[in-house]
């Protein structure tokens, strides 16, 4: 196993929507960042491929920042810093 994930910045609070397929993923990140502030960052892992769409489209409508994004061979991860 590699260092990968030591090379990732921390997060403030993590959201795990695997086994979730569009729409829920985005549904509970727009829950989960209405409880957090800006300048926060939230760690997502996902499995439903779609998120590779979705969460962009998310940060880029809301003026968040996708500062990470790893598609790994059946989970996504994504690292949003909140605008």
């Amino acid at each position: 196993m590699s260092d990968y994930a030591d090379d990732l910045p921390d997060h403030d609070a993590e959201l795990d929507t695997c086994g979730l397929y569009c729409p829920e993923p985005i549904m509970l990140m727009h829950n989960k960042v209405r409880d957090m502030s800006q300048g926060e960052i939230l760690k997502v892992v996902a499995t439903d491929p779609a998120t590779t769409r979705d969460i962009p489209k998310f940060c880029s409508f809301l003026g968040h920042e996708l500062i990470h994004q790893h598609e790994g061979e059946t989970t996504y991860l994504y690292l949003i810093r909140l605008g």
